[in-house]
């Protein structure tokens, strides 16, 4: 007979199981409330219609979202949808990070010289980033000659056991932390792992990478390993930055990024800075960043975007809401070259970063693991490679599927002296300089063709690897990168993205002193690292925003928004349009929405075209939302959709994108413009475009006696094509106002369809 204790032992170890059990089921859900519900309420709410605790709440939005977020299991959640208090509960999501010489190649620094607009520093602009933490001990953050901190600035620096409060000046004047869900996701459904210690402290340096490029302050003789010497400075070095920890080791969960917009809007920043993206085609109802985004900008805050790094897919864009600015990436007119020279005397051109020792003038052996060997071989995947076979020899990896530069680590655990990492059919010609531990040289899909050939059928293949250091004055410049994700939109057809491209490959900016430059496995220090990213690009549009805030504090977040895409240019500094990285010849508005960001003209772009959030319900509306879904966006409780546009595309958007289908070979919109330039102000229109597109627009010139004043016009779209045959296809035009002082330029996408 069993003894009393076992007996006991047993029960005890199966109440655990059944508590295990309840506990693996539960997830992070966030709950969106009725507008005339408190969201404070919804504690006793919650307690009244599970009969539960309100312990399990995380989060109480009480400003971008209406709601809470809370752990529940399955049968809990159901029960929370069947309230008639409730909108909606949807499961938290898992969002990823996307991820000096730029003020010079933007024109920034004759902008702070000789700008008739920047009579007003920017001291009084808060940019706020959403990223992985700051390390505030960067120089970047140096608050040197920088007045008191604004008064009405509500925000604060929390303190955490490796971050004392008093490490935040008057240039880092918010630092906060949002962990619950992230810990959740770690350390519930029964699971226990090792988290990250909760603190606003970076311990990747992605956060601290993104807010100094946005807003650093000069930094004279920054470098990474003696790589882009120089004066490091973000986009708008006067104005104030708040950081906002919302990403961790597991990723970024939405309901923490939700209470890190919601926060940042309560603090009272002035734009927000998000490089942080989900999947691509999630509608706007699903999308936290969107719905957090909307209330931003409601409050006047701009909201910038990265596009996402997935490209050059077609229609692998994220962050696409019209009230959002979404930005790709493109290149710097500096560069990091290095080479690749194999036996049989050919030379090619690459990038790298590397730091250490070279390998030397003479050649050693080279190896490629084509298909005769383990496919995760090719591209040197941890364990895959052969000690017997790489040791001594440079190796050939292929890239894809792994980091970079950890390639390059497993080449040397295998006892290699070199890798080149050569790119294929899906990065195309685009390239990426890293900080290798090994001596390293990165190549594009066809020089890593005819080197992949080579090792692959020579009976004795060499190579030898040199460096280049660092090179100004690249051209052409910019060249749209390759990783920058495209249109087009997935969500909404009728809405052209990106909206524009800024820098966003091989940036320096500053570091976190928690890791090397290329991760964790590095024991190398620096203060600043260079990057590449849409990541990237998405502060340098932040800091340019904030600058135009500072010159025209009167300005709407839609009309930073349009001065920036009107402004923006489309031919690089060799007077070509702007070309592709992936190897195309040219790119196109998928790839760089109305072109590269040009901050001078931006500040006087003569005409704007302006947007309330007002505008944004009859837009919603035509996409066929359920109002229920309108209301969950815009947080307003007597929405209707009586005033519903009849197209998308009626949105008084600064860019077309037209969408022909069997039954709508004619597409007509109207636009409006503000006069933001002179006074009694003449405007001439210049329509170019396919020729299977006819475009008229009424009338052919504007005139504006006052500042602020609005004037609409009219253009009409018709597909010349006999037969919708070749569907999918896309062609591209514009639509120009113009005169002596300004030139106002959208860009135009057409595509034919089925639907």
């Amino acid at each position: 007979m069993a003894s009393s204790t076992s007996i006991f032992y047993l029960l005890t170890m199966l109440l655990l199981s059944v508590t295990e059990m309840a506990l693996a089921t539960k997830k992070t859900y966030i709950v969106h409330m009725k507008h005339n519900h408190n969201a404070y309420d919804s504690m006793s709410m919650f307690s009244s219609i599970l009969q539960s605790t309100s312990d399990s709440i995380l989060y109480t939005y009480t400003t971008s979202y209406n709601g809470f977020a809370v752990f529940l299991d399955t049968q809990q959640a159901q029960t929370l949808r069947g309230s008639d208090n409730v909108l909606g509960v949807y499961e938290d999501t898992l969002y990823e990070l996307h991820t000096t010489r730029t003020p010079e190649f933007l024109g920034l620094l004759q902008i702070q010289t000789h700008s008739q607009y920047l009579h007003q520093p920017s001291y009084d602009v808060v940019i706020g980033v959403l990223d992985t933490g700051v390390w505030p001990e960067s120089q970047s953050f140096h608050d040197s000659e920088m007045p008191p901190i604004p008064s009405r600035w509500r925000g604060e620096c929390e303190s955490a056991p490796d971050f004392d409060s008093s490490l935040c000046n008057k240039k880092l004047i918010g630092a906060r932390s949002f962990s619950k869900g992230y810990l959740m996701a770690a350390n519930g459904g029964g699971r226990k792992k090792t988290v990250d210690l909760v603190s606003p402290r970076d311990r990747e340096g992605h956060g601290t990478h993104t807010a100094t490029t946005a807003a650093g302050s000069a930094v004279a003789n920054a470098t990474l390993l003696g790589y882009a010497t120089g004066t490091a400075r973000g986009m708008a070095p006067q104005a104030r930055v708040a950081t906002y920890k919302v990403c961790w080791s597991d990723g970024c969960f939405a309901s923490d990024i939700l209470a890190g917009i919601d926060q940042a809007i309560q603090d009272g920043v002035d734009v927000l800075s998000i490089s942080i993206g989900g999947a691509s085609s999630t509608p706007y109802y699903f999308d936290t960043v969107a719905i957090g985004a909307f209330t931003a900008v409601e409050k006047g805050i701009f909201v910038s975007c990265s596009a996402g790094n997935t490209g050059p897919r077609s229609g692998s864009l994220s962050n696409v809401a019209p009230w959002i600015m979404t930005v790709g990436a493109g290149t710097l007119d500096r560069d990091f070259p290095a080479y690749a020279t194999i036996g049989n005397g050919k030379r090619f051109s690459g990038v790298s970063l590397y730091s250490g020792e070279g390998m030397g003038d003479e050649p050693v052996s080279l190896v490629y693991f084509n298909e005769r060997f383990n496919s995760s071989s090719s591209i040197c995947m941890p364990g895959s490679l052969d000690p017997e076979i790489v040791r001594g020899k440079v190796v050939v990896c292929d890239r894809g599927v792994n980091s970079r530069v950890e390639k390059g680590t497993v080449v040397s655990i295998a006892g290699g002296v070199g890798m080149i990492l050569a790119n294929t059919a899906s990065s195309g010609e685009g390239l990426v300089a890293d900080s290798h531990l090994v001596p390293a040289v990165a190549v594009g899909k066809n020089e890593g063709d005819e080197i992949r050939e080579y090792a692959s059928l020579d009976r004795n293949p060499t190579a030898v690897l040199s460096f280049g250091g660092t090179v100004l004055n690249v051209r052409p410049s910019p060249v749209v990168a390759s990783f920058s994700s495209r249109g087009p939109n997935g969500v909404t057809p009728q809405i052209l993205k990106p909206d524009v491209i800024g820098p966003g490959v091989n940036i320096l900016a500053g570091w976190t002193g928690a890791v090397g430059p290329s991760g964790s496995q590095d024991s190398r220090k620096t203060q600043f690292n260079i990057m590449s990213g849409t990541s990237m690009s998405c502060p340098h549009i932040s800091g340019v925003a904030a600058l135009l805030k500072a010159a025209h504090p009167d300005w709407s977040p839609s009309a930073i928004k349009s001065a920036l895409m009107t402004t923006a240019y489309t031919h690089d500094n060799t007077e070509s349009p702007l070309r592709d990285a992936t190897g195309e010849a040219l790119s196109t508005p998928w790839a760089y929405g109305a072109g590269h960001v040009n901050p001078q003209k931006a500040l006087s772009p003569g005409l704007v075209y302006d947007l309330d959030t007002n505008d944004y319900i009859p837009f919603l509306c035509s996409l066929n939302y359920t109002l229920d879904h309108v209301k969950l966006i815009v947080k307003r409780p007597n929405v209707n959709c009586s005033n519903s546009l009849s197209d998308p595309g009626e949105l008084n958007y600064p860019s077309f994108s037209v969408v022909f289908g069997n039954n709508s070979v004619v597409v007509q919109y109207k636009r409006t413009l503000t006069n933001v330039g002179e006074t009694e102000s003449v405007y001439d229109v210049a329509v170019t475009g396919p020729s299977t597109v006819g475009i008229t627009v009424s009338p052919t010139k504007l005139v504006f006696q006052q500042v602020g004043e609005r004037q609409t016009y009219t253009v009409n779209f018709v597909s010349n094509k006999d037969t919708f045959d070749d569907l999918g296809t896309s062609e591209f035009g514009s639509i120009t106002w113009s005169n002596k002082r300004h030139q106002v330029r959208s860009p135009v996408a057409f595509t034919w369809t089925n639907l």
